[in-house]
Parts: C-alpha cells; structure tokens; sequence
C-alpha cells in the first residue's frame, strides 16, 4: 500500500512526465511520424521508460512491492491525461490527426514498457536505502 505521501510525490511525477512528453512531441512532430525518427522513438522508449519508474521508485521512495502500484498510479493519471487532451485539446500534441494518431501509440507504447519496467524491478530486493545512496 503507497502512504499518502508517496501517493502525492507519485503524482506529482505523473503530470511532470505528461508534461514533458507533451512538450516534446508539440516541439518536434517529425520525432514521431518519421520513416527513421518514428521507429527510433519507440527503441528509446525503453530506457526512457525504464529510467522514469528508476526515477518514480527513487523520489517516491518506493519499496520493490509498492512499485507497481505506484507505476499504476502515474500510468492511470497520465493515460486520463491523453486521454482528455486527445479528445478535447489535440492541437497540444499535434496539428494534423495522423501525427496525433501516431504520438497516441507512442504514449500507449511507452506507458507498456513502464508497466512492464515496473514489474521487472519490483521483483528486486535491493532496498531503497541503497538505491537512494547511489549504489545501484
């Protein structure tokens, strides 16, 4: 079970990745639509994906069976995040629905390899303590 702090700094961390994936994908569309850049997107999804739940476990201070629960909690607010601002507010990712259409399995894409992440090293036992101490 996350405590209420771990629940708050969690979710703080959901609408900073929102945030910057938002950013990046209005900034530079080609990243994703790209006949070289849009496959090159999905392959650093994976460190990228792995490096957010290293960051989440690491500022939430998440032990390895709370990590999957905290990953759902950043994968459910960013996901309604897309969700609404997909519906309602396209333009923020993209001005054409193909880039849109393309930047949402992205999103989808990367929130798998997150989930997948968190799976991965919730199976850990390496506390937190050394985690935090720059050990690992």
């Amino acid at each position: 079970m996350l405590s209420v702090r771990q629940i708050m700094l969690c979710s703080v961390l959901a609408v900073v990745f929102w945030a910057v994936a938002t950013l990046a994908v209005h900034a530079w569309p080609g990243s994703i639509t790209g006949p070289v850049s849009g496959p090159l997107a999905f392959a650093v999804s994976l460190p990228v994906g792995w490096g957010c739940v290293r960051l989440m476990r690491r500022v939430g201070r998440l032990q390895a069976p709370q990590l999957a629960a905290g990953c759902l909690l950043v994968v459910a607010i960013t996901t309604c995040l897309d969700g609404a601002a997909l519906r309602f507010l396209p333009h923020v990712y993209a001005a054409d629905e193909r880039t849109c259409r393309l930047v949402a399995a992205w999103l989808l894409w990367g929130y798998g390899i997150s989930g997948f992440a968190a799976l991965a090293m919730g199976r850990s036992t390496v506390p937190v303590a050394r985690l935090n101490q720059g050990r690992i």
